[in-house]
């Protein structure tokens, strides 16, 4: 994060003063107001451009506009570059602001013509804006590892029902279970209770009847089991970060012994009142 980057850079020694300065400058609150701003105004140009009778009648104004805002995170990504050096390139954070405004940079002509429509990746720049986004990104990426073992169990039962499907219905009903491929998809169909009744059960039991001893306990399995330890996988991490303590939040070795020395001098102070208050009454 944006402190955690400003805080290494203090703790740096030998550190220009006007980096610093820009470091401050840039990681500020007004700063980053802004730039929040300016994504969303992005969002909504990037949005308008989709429309071809707005860009017929508005369509200089908002590639002004879109030009404009492209200038503003180019300035503050050259300026934390600037002002952190090295220490810009071992934030995660910093380097996903680089590749998007950098695909934005590129020219939007003849074979990178493609890479114009990844403009729109600018607005999820709001993720390395806004700390309530981070904390959620975070929370995912520390789930990862946990939900890579759901995964792998959602992928053995995935496919053993897609070979028994395929064995058991593909005859009568190839465009659901004609192959391993289109089982998964009908199955996947299935999972997410999008039409799976009227859509692909009922018709499949009108040709066998028994097919509901198959297709119940695959939803109870697969939907109300596997998919829901996702959302508790998920869950359960965002409020063990949610309880742990912000490290900006968190007392620096720095600041506890100037807290300790402030203590100290008070005490001594305190000290010297009592002696000279005892030492005038023994006079």
């Amino acid at each position: 994060m944006g402190e955690d980057d400003l805080q290494q850079l203090l703790e740096k020694q030998k550190v220009s003063a006007w980096r610093v300065a820009m470091a401050r400058w840039v990681e500020s609150a007004l700063i980053q107001k802004i730039v929040v701003g300016v994504i969303l105004v992005n969002a909504v140009v990037l949005g308008l451009e989709t429309s071809k009778e707005i860009m017929a009648q508005w369509g200089t104004v908002l590639v002004t506009l879109d030009k404009l805002c492209l200038v503003v995170f180019v300035i503050e990504l050259a300026a934390k570059m600037l002002a952190y050096r090295g220490l810009f390139w071992r934030n995660g954070w910093n380097w996903f602001d680089f590749i998007v405004v950098g695909i934005a940079l590129v020219p939007a002509a003849g074979a990178w013509s493609v890479l114009r429509a990844l403009r729109v990746l600018r607005v999820l720049r709001l993720l390395t804006v806004i700390p309530s986004l981070k904390k959620v990104v975070a929370a995912f990426l520390h789930a990862i590892p946990g939900l890579m073992g759901v995964v792998t169990v959602m992928a053995i039962f995935f496919y053993v029902c897609a070979v028994l499907a395929t064995r058991l219905f593909s005859d009568r009903f190839p465009e659901f279970f004609g192959s391993i491929g289109a089982s998964l998809y009908s199955l996947f169909q299935i999972m997410t209770l999008e039409s799976w009744s009227m859509g692909i059960v009922r018709p499949v039991m009108i040709v066998y009847p028994w097919a509901w001893a198959f297709f119940v306990p695959f939803i109870i399995i697969a939907t109300f089991t596997i998919l829901n330890l996702f959302i508790g996988i998920i869950v359960s991490t965002m409020q063990e970060l949610s309880e742990q303590q912000d490290p900006v939040e968190q007392p620096t070795p720095q600041s506890s012994a100037v807290e300790l020395l402030s203590r100290i001098e008070k005490d001594i102070q305190e000290l010297r009142r009592e002696l000279e208050k005892n030492r005038k009454e023994g006079l």
